[in-house]
């Protein structure tokens, strides 16, 4: 058995939509999808922004 680990780019307002696209695509099982998370500042403080997500696929 082995593995890939795939990189998506999303933004906020388009994460939905690209997620499901790229997971209708697949062949093989997904095992995890686990989102990069960033801390960002903004005018009223201190908050964290998904900058990308890994997914993980298990290939027969």
């Amino acid at each position: 058995m082995s593995y890939r680990v795939h990189r998506l780019e999303v933004k906020k307002d388009t994460a939905q939509e690209k997620l499901e696209q790229f997971l209708n695509q697949q062949r093989g099982e997904v095992i995890a999808v686990i989102p990069y998370v960033s801390p960002t500042f903004q005018f009223m403080g201190a908050t964290s922004k998904v900058e990308f997500l890994l997914i993980v696929e298990r290939n027969r």
